[in-house]
């Protein structure tokens, strides 16, 4: 599947973004964040019926602190035999930094400009913007990172995905981390709020469960072709079907 610039999703709200910017003060402090659904009428994104939402939490707040953490080693197994790494959505850069730490080429990339600028500030490579933005290297990454949720970009895995089959190479695939449960396959719109009840704008969001990602993957043109689990975090590698 190509995106054409008819096709390409809009720029919409993004993680944190907008209203009291919880995100950028969470990650100066280290602070932590829940996402928080937004009432919304039901609806299509990606193929599948939106959940009309609650307006409860997750079950899970975020720490952003292990955002800016050295990678662990659940995070370690996602770099295994890479020989460039394209991390979308990769806030402070630790994955970058643990790529380059064992001599892999790697490059992040964030909307959000206080995670672009601490990373650029420890030094990384990271670009400021969308990967639905032209990239550098587009087509010829080796593995592109989807970690810590951010299969939830934009609320249409399916899209997204797609987007990442045109910047990998060939031969290349996609690692995306799956939500703990398993079934989820859920499109709603968020906010994120953070440990002082500061809340951002309502952005698109989504949860894909390790059962769920299979569909998404096959109407993106990739397919799985690993499965495992590090610390109870779970993880798919897709590759290209065509």
């Amino acid at each position: 599947m190509t995106l054409t610039a008819d096709t390409r999703p809009q720029p919409v709200a993004t993680f944190g973004s907008g209203g009291a910017e919880p995100y950028a003060r969470a990650l100066r402090r280290e602070g932590r964040l829940r996402l928080v659904r937004a009432d919304v009428a039901p609806e299509t994104a990606g193929g599948t019926p939106r959940a009309a939402a609650t307006d409860a939490p997750a079950d899970e707040p975020f720490d952003v602190a292990r955002w800016s953490a050295a990678a662990d080693a659940a995070d370690l197994s996602t770099l295994a035999d890479a020989r460039s790494v394209l991390d979308i959505g990769c806030g402070p850069a630790r994955m970058v930094r643990a790529a380059a730490a064992l001599g892999i080429d790697a490059l992040g990339i964030d909307v959000s400009e206080t995670a672009v600028a601490m990373a650029r500030d420890a030094g990384l490579p990271v670009a400021a913007g969308s990967v639905f933005d032209p990239l550098e290297a587009e087509g010829r990454w080796h593995v592109a990172l989807l970690l810590d949720g951010n299969i939830g970009i934009g609320g249409d895995p399916t899209a997204l995905l797609a987007r990442c089959a045109e910047v990998i190479a060939p031969n290349g695939s996609v690692v995306v981390e799956t939500a703990p449960d398993v079934d989820a396959d859920e499109f709603y719109d968020a906010r994120v709020v953070d440990d002082r009840d500061l809340a951002s704008a309502t952005f698109p969001w989504a949860e894909v469960g390790r059962a769920a990602l299979p569909a998404h993957a096959r109407r993106a043109g990739l397919r799985v072709a690993q499965t495992w689990s590090v610390d109870s975090r779970d993880f798919c590698r897709l590759v290209r079907t065509r």
